[in-house]
């Protein structure tokens, strides 16, 4: 997930997709995740595949190349499973060697990942203006895992020789890629054998104030309370100098205040999403307790993390060329039309500055995308059913310090388990990338982690759910359909 804005964020700083400290804005959703840094991949060579544009349509028959990878050295060929790893909000760089690839070599599985349409080289059009930004939505994304899925197959099967026949399929996913998982599940339980929605995102929320609560708890007394005073010195010295404070963050360029204060917002929140709160609450907190300038206290901890504010300027979003950061552009476009998560101050006791509330959202909607563009967070709750979701065979885990698992179904019922991995430091998707997010530890090591153990459990539990869950769709297409 990554705030619409922390995603964007989470990107810049790994360059890539989603696997740590972003610089700014995104699910961080812009709680972004998918890629991680140079060789640090399981496979980074480029595939392509002829997708279909528009799914729900059947007299338009355009079509647009998606980027593709697979990774085939732990395949037990003919009848291993097979894989499938969602990329979520930004480009798709390669197959990422984190807790993935130890889980293929475990089953003998082949493992192949998609980039998400208009993300990365995957751009049905050459410009970003909204008028061509109409196919993008999680429903036109989930057929085209459908439709991959079903050409994968049908390739493997010519290069296998088989005439017919299924491999078993298992779907995985984090943040805006998790909620994809288990939609997919959801939507077509015929095509998978289960799915892992690890930090899923799975409800629209229009006002996200238990993000900024759950923020507070993670932090604990002291660093929520510096946190909280230095909002209020930046509040006060918005009023006063403006240009002095943004200066002294190194965020003159962002003219709307709005945009200023999301950034600073942001810049506390990667520490707890990530898995590297110590990072910012010691030297915050220590400088409260000394008496120095909590300000420029937290100015140092910026500076340090963020290289670059831009992604958080309305004006840089409304860039409707085609680049290398251009998710920004687009995850906020789906935040503005489906999925919302405005993380607003909440009434009482709020970390983030109150001028950071619903209409900063809409006005930013507005200013970036035009009129009529619209978070419709019922009918996307309706369609999915938000953490009501009826589907089975999906295993949910969430960090316990990961503001974002308050848009997660957080409650286990008998075919789709749930797991809080409970520790300090257990943010953002910590049962896949271990933790703290960044650096990535090769394989998802969780040795980083405070309590390593609890990482470990979890992790077992995904793997005894996806062996039950994989022998009960062998055998079922045994008895059925499937002949090899």
């Amino acid at each position: 997930m990554k705030s619409p804005l922390l995603l964007a964020a989470s990107l810049l700083v790994l360059s890539t997709v989603s696997y740590g400290f972003l610089e700014t804005r995104a699910l961080a959703h812009r709680h972004r995740l998918t890629g991680t840094t140079a060789g640090k991949f399981l496979t980074s060579e480029e595939l392509w595949f002829s997708q279909i544009l528009d799914h729900f349509s059947p007299y338009d028959h355009r079509k647009f190349q998606q980027r593709y990878y697979e990774f085939l050295d732990y395949f037990r060929a003919p009848t291993g499973p097979i894989f499938l790893k969602i990329c979520g909000e930004g480009p798709c760089t390669g197959i990422s060697n984190d807790y993935l690839g130890v889980l293929a070599k475990k089953f003998g599985a082949a493992v192949v990942s998609l980039e998400h349409r208009y993300y990365g080289k995957s751009s049905p059009f050459k410009s970003l203006e909204t008028k061509n930004l109409r196919y993008l939505s999680s429903k036109q994304a989930l057929f085209d895992l459908a439709v991959f899925r079903q050409h994968y197959q049908d390739s493997l099967n010519a290069k296998l020789n088989r005439t017919s026949g299924e491999n078993p399929w298992f779907i995985f996913g984090v943040s805006y890629a998790g909620a994809l998982s288990a939609w997919f599940r959801l939507k077509f339980p015929h095509l998978t054998c289960g799915s892992l929605a690890s930090s899923a995102v799975v409800l629209a929320v229009y006002n996200f104030t238990e993000f900024d609560q759950q923020i507070g708890v993670s932090a604990g007394p002291e660093c929520k309370a510096a946190l909280q005073e230095v909002t209020s010195l930046v509040d006060q010295g918005l009023a006063s100098n403006t240009k002095a404070v943004k200066s002294l963050f190194g965020a003159t360029e962002l003219k709307v205040d709005g945009d200023f204060l999301y950034f600073l917002a942001d810049a506390a929140v990667m520490a707890f999403q990530y898995g590297s709160p110590d990072e910012l609450c010691n030297p915050l907190v220590q400088a409260k307790k000394d008496g120095e300038d909590l300000l420029a206290a937290y100015a140092k901890y910026v500076n340090e993390k963020f290289s670059s504010v831009e992604t958080y300027d309305q004006e840089y979003l409304k860039v409707t060329a085609i680049t290398e950061n251009s998710a920004d552009r687009l995850w906020w476009f789906q935040v503005c039309s489906e999925v919302a998560y405005f993380q607003v101050a909440p009434a009482n006791d709020s970390i983030r500055s109150s001028r950071v509330d619903t209409r900063y959202h809409l006005d930013l909607c507005k200013n970036v995308f035009g009129e009529g563009v619209y978070p419709e967070v019922d009918m996307t709750n309706i369609y999915y059913g938000g953490t009501k979701i009826a589907g089975s065979k999906i295993v949910f885990t969430n960090g316990s310090q990961d503001p974002w698992r308050h848009a997660s179904k957080q409650i286990s019922s008998s075919t789709m388990p749930s797991y809080l991995i409970t520790c300090h430091n257990c943010g953002h998707g910590t049962d896949m990338r271990g933790c703290p997010q960044s650096p990535l530890c090769i394989e998802g090591n969780p040795q980083n982690c405070t309590s390593p153990e609890v990482v470990q459990k979890v992790r077992q539990k995904i793997i005894e759910h996806m062996d039950l869950w994989l022998s009960e769709c062998v055998s079922g297409d045994s008895r059925n359909h499937m002949t090899m």
